[in-house]
């Protein structure tokens, strides 16, 4: 059975330890990131599946995250997660190509759901 590969990045310890916790109950290998540059860092390393970005990170935003990827023409869908973001903000993303976009607090079954979806309809993986 393929592995999902994950990265998760958020600044907050306690939502990305909960958002690690619930993916991997899934079956998924679940990499995290707690700032933006380490999440670059992440990403150059390859073979993911699934970025879920916080869009407010130290270091670097969510958004430089996703810029990055598109700039580099990196195939890996991006999925964000705020509590701050404007619906304006989160249409945009959603505009310029981003997988998803879910507001915090996210239930858990929200963020499997929305999860499963993106790598059924990037990958063709079923969870």
């Amino acid at each position: 059975m393929l592995l999902h590969r994950i990265l998760i990045a958020d600044d907050d310890p306690e939502i990305l330890a909960g958002a690690v916790d619930l993916l991997s109950m899934s079956g998924r290998e679940v990499l995290t990131a707690s700032d933006g540059q380490e999440a670059l860092d992440t990403l150059q390393l390859g073979g993911l599946h699934l970025a879920l970005l916080d869009l407010h990170m130290p270091r670097q935003s969510g958004l430089d995250i996703f810029q990055h990827v598109r700039e580099r023409n990196i195939t890996i869908p991006c999925l964000f997660w705020s509590g701050e973001a404007t619906d304006t903000t989160a249409q945009w993303l959603l505009d310029e190509g981003a997988a998803g976009f879910l507001r915090k607090p996210v239930k858990p079954s929200e963020l499997r759901a929305c999860v499963a979806k993106t790598l059924e309809q990037h990958w063709g993986l079923a969870s």
